[in-house]
């Protein structure tokens, strides 16, 4: 059984621990090294890939959007277990590419993990966890539409990664870190609407 992850350097490292001696890491080996218990750690991870160089791999943010989207359903439901389609499962990404995502993400991981701790727990757990669900949906069915916008896809992941993370360490004040740059992205998509 995978031990619950507490911080981000935690899931950088699980990361690498997937990716070790393979030549390309699919997504399947990615969600089993952080586990399919706990909605947390799958947001922060498909939010780390949207924040990381790798949200310019062409399509990945569409797949990560349908990972989402399925993820925020089953959060709605009180599912206990996380389903993934095999197709989201079996997407790949070489080895070398997350390597230097990863070390890229490292010194803000660090920085941020100083800052996480238990607060406003109100605002993640119990009903709290109900508008964060919907908001992931709304973010879902965006990041098809960012997908051509240069970082717009990036700034879907500063949420979800905060998202992750408030669930994981039962911090509110990164849900509301969360919810303000998820307007942010409305004001990106309605100002390229115009």
């Amino acid at each position: 059984m995978t031990q619950e992850l507490s911080n981000l350097e935690q899931l950088l490292d699980r990361m690498e621990q997937a990716a070790e001696g393979e030549q390309a890491v699919s997504m399947g080996q990615l969600v089993e090294g952080v586990g399919t218990r706990s909605f947390g750690p799958l947001l922060l991870l498909i939010g780390l890939i949207l924040v990381s160089p790798l949200s310019g791999i062409p399509g990945l943010p569409s797949t990560m959007g349908v990972a989402v989207f399925l993820i925020a359903i089953q959060m709605l439901v009180y599912k206990r277990h996380i389903w993934l389609p095999g197709w989201i499962l079996r997407r790949k990404i070489k080895q070398q590419k997350l390597s230097k995502a990863v070390t890229w993400m490292r010194r803000p991981a660090r920085f941020i993990d100083r800052f996480v701790k238990q607060r406003l727990v109100l605002l993640v757990d119990g009903p709290g966890s109900l508008p964060i669900a919907l908001v992931c949906l709304a973010l879902a069915v965006t990041l098809p539409l960012l997908e051509p916008i240069p970082f717009a896809a990036s700034s879907a992941g500063v949420s979800l990664t905060c998202f992750g993370l408030a669930r994981i360490a039962h911090d509110g004040v990164l849900v509301l870190i969360a919810y303000a740059a998820t307007l942010g992205i409305g004001g990106v998509i309605a100002y390229g609407l115009l």
